[in-house]
Parts: C-alpha cells; sequence; structure tokens
C-alpha cells in the first residue's frame, strides 16, 4: 500500500485551531504501519469523547466543541480518519474499504490509546465507522452520540440528496473538498476556513480518501459491508448503551435515520433527543457549541448513573 503524508506546514496557522496535534502508530499484518494524527484537550483522567468526523471533513470540524468538553471536564479526542487530516493517506480509491476503515480506527482507539469507558460521537462516517466499533467493542463504550449519521445495510435506499452528492465525487475531474464541506452547512465559510478544510490535501493524488467514501456505503443488500452491518444492528438492538440521538433540522440525507434509531436501540428510551436548528448537515460547523453542550451534559449523566 502506496501511503501519501501531507507536509506539516499545510496546517500553520489554521483559524481557531491552535489545539496541540499528536500522532499515534496502528501496524495491521496486511497493511503494515499507518500513523493517525489526533488531536486531543481536556483532563486525561476524565470521561472520554471519542469525535468521529465524516467525509470529506477532518478533526478541524470539531474545533468549537473539543474547547467546550475540555472545559466541563471531560477529555475529548478527536483523530482524523486514515485519508483525511494528519492521517497517513492510502494513494489508491481500492486502497479503502469499509472493513479496512473501522479496523483503522479500532486500532487507534484501543490499540494505541486504550480507551475505555467512551462516548461516541460520530457524524456523517464517524457514525458508520463508530457504530460499527461499539457493536464490536461494546465493553470499551459507556455511551454513544449520534449525530446526523445512521448505520446502512443495503436493504433500503439511500435518499436523492445522497446520490446527488455520491454522483458529483465520482464524477468531479478536480475534488473541491471545501465546496463540498460549504453545501453542507448553513452559515459561510471563511475563505480561511474553506483553505483549512483544502489543508490536508495539497492535490488530487491525496484525495483518495473522498474519492472512496460514497462508493464504500452499503447501497445493496449484497454489498460486502452489508452483513456486518446488519450485525451491528442486531448487537446495538440487544444493548441498553446509553444512546441519544442529537440532529439537526436541516440535513435531508440524514434525517430519516433518526426516528429509526430512536426506536430500535433501547438505551435511547426516555432520554431527551435534542433537535439542533437551523444547522445543515455538518451541524459541529454551524452549531458546534451547542452540539458540545450537549455531549457534555449527556456525558456526565452517563457517569452519574453508573
Amino acid at each position: 500500500m502506496r501511503l501519501l503524508r501531507t507536509p506539516e506546514d499545510r496546517f500553520d496557522d489554521l483559524p481557531d485551531f491552535d489545539l496541540p496535534a499528536f500522532h499515534a502508530d496502528v501496524d495491521h499484518p496486511m497493511d503494515g504501519i499507518i500513523r493517525i494524527g489526533y488531536v486531543e484537550a481536556g483532563p486525561p483522567d476524565g470521561p472520554t469523547v471519542l469525535l468521529l468526523h465524516g467525509e470529506p471533513s477532518w478533526s478541524y470540524l470539531y474545533r468549537r466543541m473539543v474547547p467546550v468538553l475540555a472545559e466541563a471536564g471531560i477529555r475529548a479526542v478527536a483523530p482524523d480518519l486514515v485519508g483525511f487530516g494528519r492521517s497517513d493517506k492510502p494513494a489508491d480509491v481500492a486502497d479503502h474499504t469499509y472493513a479496512r476503515h473501522v479496523e483503522w480506527m479500532r486500532a487507534f482507539a484501543f490499540d494505541a490509546l486504550d480507551l475505555r469507558d467512551v462516548v461516541l460521537v460520530g457524524q456523517d462516517w464517524g457514525g458508520l465507522i463508530g457504530l460499527r466499533l461499539v457493536a464490536e467493542n461494546l465493553d470499551r463504550f459507556a455511551g454513544v452520540v449520534a449525530a446526523n449519521t445512521g448505520l446502512p445495510t443495503g436493504d433500503q435506499s439511500m435518499p436523492a440528496s445522497w446520490w446527488a452528492f455520491h454522483d458529483a465525487v465520482q464524477n468531479a475531474p478536480v475534488l473541491d473538498i471545501a465546496r463540498f464541506v460549504q453545501s453542507g452547512c448553513t452559515r459561510t465559510l471563511t475563505e480561511a476556513e474553506r483553505a483549512a478544510y483544502d489543508a490536508p490535501f495539497p492535490n488530487e493524488m491525496y484525495k483518495a480518501g473522498p474519492r472512496a467514501m460514497p462508493g464504500l456505503v452499503p447501497t445493496r443488500p449484497d454489498d460486502e459491508a452489508s452483513q456486518a452491518n446488519r450485525a451491528a444492528w442486531k448487537t446495538l438492538a440487544g444493548s441498553t448503551l446509553p444512546f441519544l440521538c442529537a440532529f439537526s433540522d436541516g440535513d435531508p440525507i440524514t434525517a430519516g435515520m433518526e426516528p429509526i434509531l430512536r426506536r430500535t436501540m433501547p438505551g435511547a428510551a426516555n432520554l431527551r433527543h435534542p433537535t439542533i436548528t437551523g444547522a445543515g448537515h455538518f451541524l459541529q460547523e454551524d452549531k458546534g457549541e451547542e452540539l458540545a453542550g450537549i455531549v457534555a451534559e449527556f456525558v456526565h449523566g452517563v457517569r452519574a448513573r453508573s
């Protein structure tokens, strides 16, 4: 597997992102050593949240949330998916599979950082990967916050808005990362913020990850990831792990998943599931401080009940 690594000076002077950067090496018997970048803040002995971003963003998306969580006494860990941010970037689209992304994040969270009693915060692909992590490692998690995400199996059709995104990524000769992020926000990004979303990708060679991800979403019942996702649904539906939905009111891609999650997950019963108004798909960008407050309240509530 050929890996690319974004030069560190691409990440200099990004707006509102002065968090120290860390790296962890994960070793896979087939893929070799891959470096995963992450940011972290908050007390090392505090309750831990694992903040997983989606496509085509990176941990910069959580820049407004991490300080709020740290101030609330929570250890906030926000890694970059492999192929994104400061993490190594497999250069070929074929190097990216759903199973590999789940394993890379598992190795990061549990082998490298040895996280325990974690609350997952997953948005977009952060949920597609994160919910698999939870289902396959229940003993490591204390709760889940699902925010504009889901766990597709290919047994139901994807919304037209998702197919439009899928086709746009597939057909774009030059993948404009910042434009795709902007299209999922209600607020207008500044030029400096748009540049920050572009920073991990010096040229098209570095964009195999963002190009690959839409094609990895199970859209047919016989997709190679479908059975593993069905198994994850079964495990999660049999678990009482506290499960909070915090969806926005402006995301046509994932809106239909919220009632299914609330109905299916036993740990979602008797919780107040907030709707974050005035936010789009990337609700961390539009209403990050509000979402962070919701996550902090949930985390402390989980700890109080344990």
